[in-house]
Order: structure tokens, then sequence, then C-alpha cells
């Protein structure tokens, strides 16, 4: 196994984490909060936007298995990296498109995936997507990790996250775990 982590921004961490959740490679997934300047913040927090924290999504995965550029594919088409600072109706700092990179590689690849997806003009807009190194993670609490799975008929989970499931399933259908299918 080849062990590798990287975490994401990319709007609603209970959206991102079930997307991800699905993937083949991905080991393990967790919501909780990065980016921002103040220790050990809570969810509400991070909901009025002054503690300049991204939700954001661990992601462990297996380079063995799918690589870091096919994770950034499925993180640039799995929502809207054309946005600043929103998420469908989610608005705010905390919802911004980030990648925080782990090492110097993924830097380089996550701006060469940026420059190529701009060169073939995938988006209509510029991407905005803020490209930073790691710092601090802070997990949220257990109510928020494994949400969807633990949730699924909560109005947020089947109006929200179940359509992106959907959508990500149908475009990425053999990058899918084969007992989620």
């Amino acid at each position: 196994m080849n062990i590798q982590k990287i975490t994401f921004g990319n709007g609603c961490f209970w959206c991102t984490e079930a997307i991800f959740q699905h993937l083949k490679g991905v080991i393990s997934v967790a919501s909780g909060y990065a980016g921002g300047h103040t220790p050990n913040p809570t969810y509400m927090e991070i909901c009025n936007g002054k503690t300049g924290h991204a939700e954001v999504i661990a992601v462990e995965y297996d380079a063995d298995i799918i690589s870091f550029d096919e994770l950034l594919l499925v993180f640039f088409k799995t929502h809207n990296p054309t946005m600043l600072n929103r998420q469908g109706n989610d608005v705010g700092t905390q919802y911004r498109s980030a990648i925080f990179y782990h090492t110097d590689e993924q830097k380089q690849q996550a701006e060469a995936m940026v420059k190529k997806l701009t060169d073939e003009r995938v988006f209509e807009k510029p991407i905005v997507t803020e490209i930073t190194p790691m710092g601090e993670f802070y997990k949220a609490d257990d109510h928020h990790q494994n949400y969807y799975n633990d949730n699924p008929m909560k109005p947020y989970c089947a109006f929200v996250i179940q359509p992106k499931l959907n959508k990500f399933v149908k475009e990425f259908t053999d990058k899918i775990k084969p007992e989620l299918l």
C-alpha cells in the first residue's frame, strides 16, 4: 500500500465526504476544518465565517489504486471551482474551493490540473480554487462524520447530497467501490 493524504475544501463537508467515501482506493474521509486562524474552532464558529477556516475533508488514499490526478478530477468535477466563497446555497469563506496540499508534488500537480482545465476551457469562468499548504486540521464533531450514510432520509441528504451523488456515480462509475454500486 502507498498511503497518501490530501485535504480538500469544496463546499459543505457532508456532501464531499459522501462522494469521496465511494471512491476505490480511498481508505478514510474525515470532515473538519482547515485554513483558518482560530485554534480548535467549533462548528458554530466556522458557520459565522470569522475563523477563516474552510469546511474540508481529510482524505487518506492508496496511491497504488487511485492517483492524485484522479482525485483532483473528482474534486473539480463535483463542485463549482469558479464560485468564490460559495457552493450552491452555502455562502461564506467556509465554503471556498481549496486544495490544502501535503507535499510539494501535490502542489505542482494541483497547479498543473488548474492550468489543464483552464486551457481546455472545462469551465466557463476562471477557476478560483485556493492552493495552499496544509496547516492544522481540526476534526469536526462525531455527528458530522459519515453524515450522509448515517442520515440518508434527512431533507438535506435527500435533496442536496443524493443528487450530487447520483451525478458523481454516473460520471465516475469506473472509480466507484463495487460494493456501493
